[in-house]
């Protein structure tokens, strides 16, 4: 894999925070066999942020062809007193470890991610240990299993079953539920995916089961399945 480094970064303190600007973007040439998905692992992003940074419609790509790896522009801000930190439209986790010193690696770990990809609204632990609610604001945990759903197919309206568009509020963390378990309504916290509401229903949602609203197709098909807690919040 050949690298052109066309990059810049700096790092300026602000107001008791990090920023990070980065006026380039770093670009590798493909060679034969590379996938979206190796080189999403090899650079710590997502599928999805390779595909949006190079306007691409598809996940082919060809040898030869110059990629972007990391975005044109970030302005990441990560309180360097705070041992958490809300991901914001744009951010990758690359940009974030840039912020704080830690490796995507340890980020990764901090939070139970098993792929790069992040969501606006997703609370990001950024020392030794994942956030959680206060144990006084917890009313139960729950271990469950975890898929992932968009709200963008063939024949889909958009709307839960508790009346919220997902199609006009796309960064809405919602979560499909059983209401027998977890009723319609209730605030929980899902590790990995952060605060979220209690809002729909599936005829596959059944018993310890969830299903994580994300907006992105391809991000939803990189979620998978996994087993996570639930904290139902008082």
């Amino acid at each position: 894999m050949k690298k052109t480094i066309m990059s810049l970064a700096t790092v300026a303190g602000l107001s008791a925070a990090l920023t990070t600007n980065v006026y380039a973007a770093e670009s590798i040439e493909v060679d034969p066999g590379d996938t979206l998905w190796g080189l999403s692992q090899t650079h710590d992003v997502s599928v999805a942020n390779l595909k949006d940074w190079n306007n691409l419609d598809s996940n082919l790509i060809y040898p030869g062809d110059q990629l972007k790896v990391v975005p044109a522009t970030t302005n990441t801000r990560v309180d360097s007193n705070s041992n958490s930190y809300t991901v914001q439209s744009g951010d990758t986790l690359w940009a974030i470890s840039q912020n704080t010193g830690a490796s995507v690696s340890q980020i990764k770990g901090w939070n139970g991610l098993q792929s790069n990809t992040i969501y606006p609204g997703q609370t990001l632990a950024l020392s030794g240990g994942v956030e959680t609610k206060e144990t006084n604001d917890v009313a139960r945990e729950l271990e469950v299993s975890a898929t992932a759903y968009t709200a963008n197919c063939a024949g889909c309206s958009g709307v839960t079953a508790t009346g919220i568009n997902l199609l006009e509020n796309p960064d809405k963390k919602v979560i499909a539920v059983d209401p027998d378990v977890i009723p319609l309504g209730t605030e929980v916290y899902v590790d990995g995916y952060g605060y979220a509401v209690a809002g729909d229903v599936g005829s596959a949602v059944n018993g310890n089961k969830i299903d994580v609203f994300i907006p992105s197709r391809q991000e939803a098909l990189n979620w998978g399945r996994k087993q996570v807690t639930v904290q139902i919040l008082k």
